[in-house]
């Protein structure tokens, strides 16, 4: 498999004005402006392979945008090298635009006052969109994200779901390689997010486009079934899948007890976390503690009326290992080693290593 994202040792950090809190200080910054820096990005490796779903996330301030604005061609590294589909996303861009799609999720790149039409026509002008291309995938992306109900009204009548569907339709004119999408399906209602969710599926798996995507929403990643890169202050902190994720952070699981009683028995293993009558409901790790002898000492324990049990929410885990990393002293513990790359002493978790051109 050829690869088509490559990210070397990548910095880049910002220069940011410092603001006082106090009136005083407000003064005295006017007439002697401070300057703080911020980084964004510090040492990042990474290597995308044609036909992959790569989910890029990562706590806010981790670095999820500033990597798609790299790759988008809308940003340049201070440090290291950003290749894209063979090109500099920055010295190459009039050619290297035409081949990719990018979608940020809270910016829209439609005519507020215009058709939703008018902007798909001023994609191909400018873009210089041959007709067959044109025609071809805008006929796919109308259907693939069911445009045809709002296609002629104006952009600022449009609901955010359909707003969505349309910059995500409008990525997808002239037949992109790569799509890079940043939080695509923030604040969008269940039943659109699962629209947009399937769109990004389809395209993936029947077109063999290549998707990295950023969101704060685990499950929706998770669902994607994607490659997933957690980012901790700016550089890589585990690259793999989500299985694989979930293992090194312990088999986490539910179980739920209906009893004959409004008292939680008190099982070893497991950590109650709350009742609601006579349901009862525990936390555990199946690895540490295996199912089957946590039932067993449940049925000593209590009359057993009805037993459910199934894995902890993903992003209760990611909860956690981001509590751990905000506890943790700062700066970038991480040591980085080629191919390797470890967390902070302590994490349960670390990414294995992975070779150019491996399989997630």
């Amino acid at each position: 498999m050829a690869t088509v994202v490559e990210l070397c040792g990548v910095h880049k950090s910002f220069r940011r004005r410092a603001r006082s809190a106090t009136f005083a200080g407000l003064l005295r910054d006017l007439a002697r402006p401070r300057w703080e820096i911020v980084t964004a990005l510090n040492g990042i490796d990474l290597a995308v392979e044609a036909g992959e779903m790569v989910a890029y996330a990562g706590p806010n301030g981790a670095g999820k945008s500033t990597t798609i604005k790299l790759l988008a061609g809308l940003l340049a590294p201070d440090v290291g090298t950003v290749r894209s589909l063979g090109a500099d996303p920055v010295r190459d861009r009039v050619r290297y635009v035409g081949k990719i799609g990018v979608v940020f999720g809270q910016r829209t790149e439609l005519w507020w006052d215009h058709p939703v039409a008018a902007t798909f026509a001023w994609r191909k002008t400018v873009w210089n969109i041959p007709d067959d291309v044109y025609r071809r995938s805008l006929a796919f992306a109308r259907e693939l994200l069911g445009l045809d109900p709002f296609w002629s009204a104006a952009a600022r009548e449009l609901s955010l779901g359909q707003r969505m569907r349309a910059d995500l339709a409008l990525a997808l004119v002239g037949e992109p390689q790569i799509l890079f999408l940043d939080e695509p399906t923030i604040g969008l209602d269940v039943l659109v997010k699962q629209e947009v969710l399937e769109a990004i599926r389809t395209l993936n798996r029947e077109r063999a486009v290549t998707v990295m995507i950023t969101s704060h929403d685990m499950a929706d990643l998770e669902q994607l079934r994607a490659r997933i890169v957690l980012l901790k202050e700016g550089a890589i902190a585990f690259d793999g899948s989500f299985e694989d994720l979930r293992r090194r952070m312990g088999d986490r699981r539910r179980l739920v007890l209906e009893t004959d009683s409004e008292v939680a028995p008190a099982l070893p293993g497991a950590t109650h976390l709350g009742s609601e009558g006579m349901r009862h409901e525990y936390a555990f790790d199946a690895i540490a503690t295996p199912i089957p002898e946590l039932l067993a000492a449940a049925a000593v324990r209590a009359h057993l009326v009805d037993v459910e049990t199934h894995r902890a929410p993903i992003e209760d885990m990611i909860a956690d290992l981001y509590r751990g990393w905000r506890g943790a002293s700062s700066g970038y513990l991480a040591t980085r080693q080629r191919g390797r790359e470890h967390l902070p002493s302590g994490s349960a978790m670390y990414s294995r290593p992975r070779a150019r051109g491996q399989p997630p």
